[in-house]
């Protein structure tokens, strides 16, 4: 196939009366191939209507090219390092270039790491929960939203407390488990502090420890879980609830007090949260917990009575049914009679 810039020439020399043999010769073709593309109507195309087609650009050579192997060579073996490394490298072996040029080789020709699959945790009916705290701020200070959501449905269930302490929790737990009719067998804690899982002190003083909670736990009939070390496939189920309390419900809303804050998250949840086309399972969370339902643990029969926290969690105030602890009256020596005692005794 003649190429177009010959079909322009073929087509000047005809016009100019040129002979075929020595049109042939000028251009480098057989006699037949012209014969072949005046009998075929070739020359009567318009040139328009052939695309142009350009072949790939010749590669411009670069001051790098000598030092591209070695370049090559360290991501290999290294595929982290820098490109600021990598350019006092070639550099120190005579590189006389400019820092963006090896810049743009790197991150042309760096290793990229293969992306694991996401296998994506799931939990058969009433089996788990997930609890976490997140933190939101208002006009009259800082409130917790202890957000618990079980594993299988996604059903979620939240309330805002002013301090983020084991009576929150267990008021907030106890809460939520009336709002299932039920209990998963199983809880898992983010590393929520010491207020759980760790022995530590609460916000206001007062000694925790994990034991209060295990009898806790073996009151409401489920099972600790911490999430350690950080599980993305499990953690994810109550991460991404906070983040859509955020956006859907807290953020452009107005509150007046904590009982309105209240009252507005759990019409929320009642009336979008889990009523929604949930994104991951593309069911609404609400009937999918219909399967869950009756799989949950039964409410426990009694309240749970601490054996450590006191019922308003703050240390009891004076002139408030107080008890009195005898006084102990310490004889007081001094030092040298001590030394006196001790030296008779050698």
């Amino acid at each position: 196939m003649i190429g177009r810039e010959k079909r322009v020439l073929l087509r000047h020399y005809l016009e100019q009366g040129m002979k075929k043999a020595a049109i042939a010769q000028e251009l480098g073709i057989s006699r037949r191939t012209v014969y072949h593309w005046i009998e075929t109507g070739q020359l009567d195309r318009e040139l328009d209507e052939e695309r142009v087609g350009y072949g790939p650009r010749r590669a411009m050579p670069s001051k790098l090219d000598p030092y591209k192997p070695l370049i090559d060579a360290r991501l290999n073996e290294y595929p982290k390092l820098t490109a600021v490394r990598l350019f006092k490298e070639v550099r120190a072996a005579g590189y006389p270039g400019s820092y963006n040029q090896v810049k743009r080789y790197v991150r042309k020709v760096r290793p990229r790491p293969l992306e694991e699959p996401v296998v994506r945790f799931e939990t058969a009916p009433g089996r788990q929960g997930q609890v976490d705290f997140a933190h939101f701020r208002l006009p009259w200070g800082k409130r917790y939203a202890l957000l618990v959501v079980l594993g299988y449905s996604r059903l979620l269930w939240v309330q805002f407390y002013a301090r983020q302490t084991m009576k929150a929790l267990m008021h907030g737990l106890e809460s939520s488990f009336s709002y299932f009719g039920g209990v998963p067998s199983e809880l898992l804690f983010d590393q929520m502090k010491a207020v759980i899982i760790e022995d530590g002190r609460d916000d206001d003083g007062t000694l925790v420890e994990n034991s209060e909670f295990m009898r806790y736990a073996y009151h409401w009939n489920f099972r600790i879980r911490a999430c350690r070390p950080y599980r993305a496939q499990t953690k994810g189920k109550v991460e991404r609830p906070i983040r859509y309390l955020r956006e859907s419900f807290f953020y452009g809303r107005t509150f007046t007090s904590d009982d309105d804050l209240n009252a507005q998250a759990l019409h929320w949840l009642e009336t979008e949260a889990n009523v929604r086309s949930h994104g991951t399972l593309k069911e609404r969370p609400i009937d999918r917990f219909e399967r869950e339902r009756l799989l949950l643990e039964p409410l426990a029969t009694r309240p749970y009575h601490s054996l450590v926290l006191s019922p308003d969690r703050s240390a009891p105030k004076p002139g408030q049914g107080t008890t009195s602890l005898p006084a102990i009256h310490v004889e007081r020596r001094p030092l040298t009679a001590y030394a006196q005692i001790a030296g008779g005794h050698r």
